[in-house]
């Protein structure tokens, strides 16, 4: 257990109190706890690198806990209304297409290399910032009219954009494993 790991630990605790936070009205604790957890996202990363303490616990834990986070902070926005449910829909979607893939290549026999593409890191950046902005103006009683429409819109493309970049190397990855299979009857 490295210090990045307790750190990323400690991430997974922060996303029942962030939800609560959220349905009790008390949008500053929410935001605030959102905004720990990226900081601490960042400093278990940058530990994790500078002083070479990656783990493969942590390859699965970091990834998780983000979206953890993510995923029932987006869910409490549709069912606040803050966010159009066609929106969470489409990022709870992605996100079970991605870990159902994953699940079933293990199944099989065929474990997917885990690596994320960059559509996948401006969609996770569209909405962690999608996100902070919902949470800034319940926070803090504003509103950001064309700013928040233009997140939602780029954050609903960068999503199907992000689930189809991985459904097309997923069905690649396992097609290889079909054809390969095929060549060993």
């Amino acid at each position: 257990m490295t210090i990045p790991n307790i750190i990323t630990l400690m991430r997974f605790f922060l996303v029942p109190g962030v939800v609560f936070a959220l349905l009790k009205g008390e949008y500053g604790w929410a935001f605030a706890g959102f905004l720990a957890a990226g900081i601490s996202d960042g400093v278990d990363g940058f530990i994790a690198r500078h002083f070479d303490q990656r783990t493969e616990l942590g390859a699965y834990l970091d990834p998780i806990a983000d979206k953890l986070l993510l995923v029932s902070v987006f869910v409490v926005f549709g069912y606040m209304m803050e966010l159009p449910l066609w929106l969470v829909i489409a990022v709870v979607s992605r996100d079970a297409l991605i870990v159902g893939g994953v699940l079933l290549a293990n199944v099989m026999g065929h474990p997917v290399a885990m690596k994320p593409l960059f559509v996948s890191k401006a969609n996770t950046l569209a909405q962690i910032l999608l996100a902070l902005l919902v949470l800034a103006e319940l926070a803090f009683g504003y509103s950001s009219g064309a700013v928040r429409i233009a997140l939602i819109v780029a954050t609903g493309l960068l999503t199907v954009a992000s689930g189809a970049a991985y459904l097309v190397a997923w069905i690649k990855h396992m097609g290889g494993y079909a054809e390969s299979d095929a060549e060993g009857r």
